[in-house]
């Protein structure tokens, strides 16, 4: 199993916003004030085309689709969430936390695929798990570590720990379960998507320990990583906030290895974590403020790989 692709969805917003609906447990969300909302979409399409500009250049293949304005999906730019696309050509439909973002699932989506050649042989779909109020967001709750047959998961109200394990069996994964917490107002509240505090590349992995407060859980993930021989890159509490850990690992056409990430993550780390970093793979940033702020997410979440096989 490959850990990266060189093919990319990403979805380019028309009423891009805060989403009042996922404000309640996404913490990194703040409102811009005196920015109408046809301000913020303009800045948000800015940044996103700038993004794929920069992905494109090095040779990342973007497929990129256009939202539409109806249904309201202010959250569409990151459709990680809901979908993700395997080796098997299986296609996986995932159930949403916030009702205004399961009106992003698209249909259409799976035939402009097809049309780019790729192959489609079954959809695995966990969305009736709405009914009972029970989450697993895609790529965003579950972080796949293709290669080591293992699937990482912080637990919170958008990722239940049942439907995660029925996912690893579905998948042949084992589970590395576990809480993450980040400090808001003085208290410890779950970090509502595991792939803000970590991510994990071909040879390597970030990783915020600082926020899994049991000592034992900590020891038990930071184990399952390097007895795959990934090379730990740490970061604080302090450069999560600045999407540190929502990056991801990319492959050019001509195989080269880039790691994506926003400018304000980039601008967080320090010498010695680049320098690190540097040794697996070249760092590819764009600016992404508008998003972050509004979205409360970054570049990982905007970007869903596709690992689907080619007629």
């Amino acid at each position: 199993m490959n850990q990266t692709t060189n093919s990319i969805l990403m979805i380019r917003p028309v009423a891009f916003r805060m989403n009042e609906q996922t404000a309640v447990n996404n913490y990194y969300q703040k409102v811009l004030d005196g920015l109408t909302p046809q301000t913020v979409n303009a800045k948000a399409q800015e940044e996103f085309d700038t993004f794929v500009k920069k992905l494109r250049m090095v040779g990342v293949n973007v497929i990129v689709v256009d939202d539409t304005v109806q249904p309201d999906t202010p959250d569409s730019i990151f459709p990680n969430n809901w979908i993700s696309f395997h080796e098997n050509g299986d296609v996986t439909l995932y159930p949403m936390f916030a009702e205004n973002r399961r009106a992003e699932r698209r249909e259409d989506i799976l035939d402009i695929l097809e049309d780019e050649g790729f192959v489609i042989n079954e959809i695995m779909d966990y969305t009736s798990a709405e009914e009972d109020n029970i989450f697993l967001e895609g790529t965003g709750s579950l972080l796949l570590d293709r290669e080591n047959g293992k699937a990482y998961c912080a637990l919170s109200p958008r990722a239940d720990e049942e439907l995660m394990i029925e996912f690893c069996e579905d998948f042949e994964l084992s589970p590395v379960i576990f809480e993450a917490f980040q400090t808001v107002n003085g208290e410890r509240k779950l970090i509502y998507h595991t792939n803000v505090m970590m991510c994990i590349g071909d040879t390597f992995a970030v990783i915020c320990a600082d926020c899994i407060d049991d000592k034992k859980e900590r020891k038990m993930v930071l184990d399952s990583l390097k007895g795959d021989e990934k090379d730990i890159i740490l970061i604080t509490e302090d450069q999560v906030n600045n999407f540190a850990g929502n990056m991801l690992e990319v492959k050019a056409n001509d195989g080269k290895r880039y790691l994506v990430m926003s400018s304000s993550a980039y601008h967080s780390l320090t010498k010695k974590q680049i320098a690190q970093l540097e040794q697996h793979v070249t760092i590819l940033h764009s600016s992404l403020d508008t998003i972050e702020a509004c979205g409360g997410g970054s570049a990982r979440c905007m970007m869903a790989e596709i690992f689907l096989p080619r007629k």
